[in-house]
């Protein structure tokens, strides 16, 4: 199974196996102490849902066999081995930007005068244009936890936005299923452009 992995600089993993990995090298834990959070290989089958796991500054794409538990965005296997290591700053960068745009209007609509996001938006894609000392340090907040962030925020912005429209128009004795059925619908349809985004990033790396 394909999935994804954070380490550490020198190449160590944290959370069940705390072992030192080498590209391509296969690990072997014990089938009866696989378990989630304590033992065997953990790690995400997408992309979006490794980067609520950031234990590390070095991303890689993995290989995962034999037993496998999973939970809803992460899982252990008895057998794991790392095969590429992704371009952390590009794509997360990229994905901070992609995702910041995506919640820019309705942002820019309660605060017209707030220049600020749109300012770090342009840093960052300055950045990745050309990405020399000067605008490293104008878009630094936009790389690892803050793209973390910035994709979160972008999906609840969104959510939100969709959620609360639906509830303002609905029937005040339905207002309230309205607005959960709405920011349910809203959330799960821009994870699904957030999922779909980041795969492209990470592929065309």
């Amino acid at each position: 199974m394909k999935c994804y992995k954070w380490l550490t600089k020198d190449m160590r993993s944290k959370n069940g196996d705390n072992c030192s990995w080498k590209l391509g090298e296969w690990k072997q834990a014990e089938k009866e102490k696989i378990e989630l959070c304590k033992y065997g290989f953990h790690a995400s089958e997408t992309p979006l849902q490794s980067l609520e796991y950031i234990y590390g500054d070095r991303w890689f794409v993995a290989k995962a066999q034999g037993k496998i538990i999973k939970d809803e965005d992460k899982f252990a296997a008895e057998r794991m081995r790392i095969v590429k290591e992704l371009p952390v700053k590009k794509i997360l960068i990229s994905f901070a930007t992609l995702c910041a745009e995506r919640c820019l209007k309705n942002f820019e609509k309660e605060y017209p005068k707030d220049k600020r996001p749109r300012q770090a938006i342009e840093a960052a894609k300055a950045y990745l244009k050309n990405p020399c000392k000067r605008t490293k340090s104008a878009s630094r907040s936009a790389a690892r936890n803050a793209a973390r962030n910035a994709a979160r925020n972008a999906a609840r912005n969104a959510a939100w936005s969709a959620a609360w429209s639906a509830a303002w128009s609905a029937e005040r004795s339905a207002e309230s299923a309205a607005w959960s059925a709405a920011w349910s619908a809203a959330w799960r349809a821009e994870r699904r452009w957030q999922e779909k985004k980041l795969k492209e990033l990470v592929e065309k790396s």
